[in-house]
């Protein structure tokens, strides 16, 4: 893994000058090594120019306005249809009519489009975000868009992609989901606004406007006032079982030994008529989803149609109106595991779940053969910039991972807002410098405090928590720190795998004798480093 390379195994001869300076006990720097200093970071973090050419070692991560400032970069995707540039992006799997295309075009009427997530967890994952990609991509060519939230569906159960029934979950917690994915979902294309303006995306200058065409709704707040016999005697006659029974979500689970329950199996029915409801209430006409949502989404479509002809068309004079529908393709590692869940472990939207800095991580550890492939889904980078310059350089050098620290920088500045991604970048240049990216700059408590502000890894500590602060054992505090129970820390620490300060030097203390010492353990006074093996790190606040 790229953060797994300890900054110990190498020696930065940029940094030799500062080294034999601390070797020698001083404090100071040359202005030679000042001015060198000031060139890397000005050339590695903005777009201001920089006086010195670092050497050819150093490998510089594109910067966004090398990407994006050409407006010509953009002319070709944006020019046709945008079914077409969502196929050239691999955000499409399957539609239900090919009709899409020429809908989608340049000048044509504006569509409506809702995607979904049910609050069978306390975050949307990744596995969540193709759908909204497109759904964002669709905002962006002024299109409407619909966020919804199952409150109602959830209760159920979708038994797409699944061999067992989902355990249940107590109404209060399904609420509270509920109430958190709708957050997120707003705030996702709050973000997304942003991060396409940022992007010099055409069309996203105006992020309020863009706002307007969006909202998000809770398929609960219908479905309480719908009676189950009125339901039966108004959408029943509509619902053929043999299309039920045919869909490959069911059948899958028919031959099952665990066999399928009535509620799973109505499910479909549920989505169905959600999508109806949408069209005849908020004129959506395009509903998005995974792969596996193929049935349901179908199923919506025949209703939708049976319903206009029983009861008349939604559209002028009680005309037919179409629906569509359009999958986003499954995600899956190179060994056919899901994308972005690991040893049970999902990747989660949620900075509380998943912070910005293991984000940050995640993606900067891509595989090589999937990283051109999340470049064009996960990101608004023109297609002319990442086949026409990102993609070569990382080939010219696969071991400076160049695409995916440029991938690693665009996901986490769409989903936690722009620049959070230059300030992970930053901190992961300060944890584990590379020779290619050597980390240089003078460091104080509170810059560093600062940059970690938004990661999600900063800790506060009150020594006033201990019991007696002043005949502190730095064990007792690292247990603290750690989560750790007091011998799971000795014993961390007998083995040799704590490591402190801006150093990383070693935690030598085999009988638990050393006490906490604020002058000696912490930066400035203020901040305390901890490093726990190679790559896990514990960034603390120490306050009285």
């Amino acid at each position: 893994m790229y953060p797994g390379n300890s900054p110990s195994n190498y020696i930065n001869l940029h940094n030799l000058p500062l080294i034999m300076l601390r070797l020698a006990g001083l404090r100071t720097v040359s202005a030679r090594a000042r001015t060198l200093r000031a060139a890397l970071l000005l050339r590695r973090y903005s777009d201001v120019p920089t006086a010195e050419i670092p050497p050819e070692t150093i490998s510089i991560v594109p910067t966004v306005s090398l990407l994006t400032d050409d407006a010509g970069l953009f002319k070709n995707e944006y020019a046709g249809s945008l079914i077409t540039h969502l196929q050239s992006r691999n955000l499409i799997e399957s539609l239900t009519s090919d009709n899409l295309f020429e809908l989608t075009e340049e000048g044509q009427p504006k569509l409506n489009v809702y995607c979904g997530a049910d609050p069978t967890a306390k975050s949307l994952h990744l596995g969540n975000l193709l759908p909204l990609m497109v759904a964002l991509h669709f905002a962006l060519r002024g299109h409407g868009v619909v966020g919804l939230v199952g409150g109602a569906t959830g209760a159920i159960g979708d038994p797409s992609g699944r061999t067992t029934e989902r355990s249940q979950m107590e109404q209060i917690e399904r609420e509270n989901n509920v109430a958190r994915i709708r957050g997120q979902i707003e705030g996702f294309f709050k973000n997304g606004f942003e991060y396409a303006k940022s992007r010099n995306v055409p069309g996203a200058s105006d992020t309020a406007l863009l706002q307007q065409n969006v909202k998000s709704v809770n398929n609960a707040d219908w479905w309480q006032s719908v009676k189950f016999l009125d339901f039966l005697a108004s959408f029943g006659l509509l619902i053929r079982v043999s299309q039920m029974l045919a869909r490959d979500s069911i059948l899958s689970r028919l031959d099952s030994q665990q066999g399928i329950g009535y509620n799973e199996f109505s499910y479909q029915i549920l989505q169905a008529y959600d999508f109806w409801h949408l069209m005849k209430e908020h004129s959506v006409n395009v509903q998005v989803g995974g792969n596996d949502q193929w049935g349901n989404i179908t199923a919506g479509i025949d209703l939708i149609s049976r319903a206009q002809k029983k009861y008349g068309g939604l559209g002028n004079k009680k005309s037919e109106l179409p629906a569509f529908g359009v999958t986003v393709p499954l995600l899956t590692t190179p060994k056919g595991e899901k994308f972005g869940k690991s040893a049970g472990n999902a990747v989660f939207i949620s900075k509380t779940m998943t912070s910005p800095y293991q984000l940050y991580q995640f993606f900067i550890n891509t595989e090589d053969e999937m990283v051109a492939k999340l470049l064009k889904m996960f990101t608004l980078l023109p297609l002319e910039s990442i086949d026409g310059h990102i993609l070569p350089k990382h080939e010219d050098d696969p071991g400076l991972r160049i695409a995916q620290r440029v991938l690693a920088r665009e996901v986490v500045d769409l989903v936690h807002g722009p620049g959070v991604g230059d300030e992970m970048a930053y901190i992961t240049s300060f944890l584990f410098p590379t020779p290619d990216q050597p980390f240089d700059d003078d460091l104080t408590a509170d810059k560093l405090i600062l940059k970690f502000k938004n990661s999600g890894i900063l800790q506060q500590v009150s020594l006033s928590s201990f019991k007696n602060p002043d005949d502190l054992k730095l064990s007792t505090l690292l247990a603290t720190i750690l989560g750790k129970s007091k011998s799971e820390t000795k014993n961390t620490i007998r083995a040799g795998g704590v490591y402190l300060g801006l150093n990383r030097d070693q935690l030598l203390d085999q009988d638990d004798v050393v006490l906490f010492d604020k002058e000696n353990h912490l930066v400035d006074g203020k901040l305390l480093l901890v490093r726990v093996g190679k790559q896990n790190y514990s960034v603390v606040e120490i306050t009285e």
